[in-house]
């Protein structure tokens, strides 16, 4: 297994309150990349929001490949929106990519 740093892009089309935002990030937590190597050494926050609603959800996850880690961490992010009140139409979702990553052999 390797383990993938992975950045989801997207945009609240809604206003999201500070609250909201800690929900989000309270439920991506155990995913955190703070957790690895790389993302101690950049400081990857798990969750940067701009102000015109752009945002950028990053997440650990293992996984046998890439496509894999890109589509559980999507749907991580996904479940994380989803049950803080969002849903695809007012929080869509871009593609996921690879940010960095450790393998273990």
């Amino acid at each position: 297994m390797t383990t993938y740093v992975i950045t989801v892009p997207g945009t609240f089309l809604r206003e999201v309150p500070d609250s909201v935002r800690s929900d989000v990030e309270r439920r991506l937590r155990p995913q955190d990349p703070r957790h690895t190597d790389l993302g101690e050494s950049e400081k990857l926050s798990l969750l940067s929001v701009d102000e015109d609603g752009m945002f950028a959800a990053r997440v650990e996850v293992e996984a046998a490949d890439q496509s894999r880690a890109e589509a559980e961490a999507k749907r991580l992010v996904s479940q994380a929106l989803q049950d803080s009140g969002f849903t695809e139409e007012n929080a869509p979702l871009g593609p996921a990519i690879v940010t960095g990553i450790d393998s273990e052999f």
